[in-house]
């Protein structure tokens, strides 16, 4: 993430550059287009990470949930076998 932003800094930094000393038509364009793409790649790895996060609570939830259900029939054997 440190690199994506890295890259975004710096293309931010030659669009001002450029466009204090005119460097071109082209390089606005090209300019232009990369920011749009490190942009994109940026939201595609934040919505991939959001997912992976939500999948992993949801997993640790699971395990929460599995846990409680085996304390609770082991509470339930335990009250058969002094009953019977």
């Amino acid at each position: 993430m440190l690199v994506w932003c890295s890259i975004l800094f710096f293309l931010g930094v030659t669009a001002f550059l450029d466009s204090t000393f005119a460097f071109g038509e082209i390089f606005r364009t090209i300019n232009s287009v990369l920011f749009m793409l490190v942009s994109l790649g940026l939201l595609v790895r934040i919505s991939m990470k959001r997912r992976l996060r939500e999948l992993e609570t949801l997993r640790e939830r699971v395990r929460e949930l599995e846990q409680q259900l085996r304390t609770l029939e082991v509470k339930k054997r335990t009250s058969e076998s002094v009953r019977g």
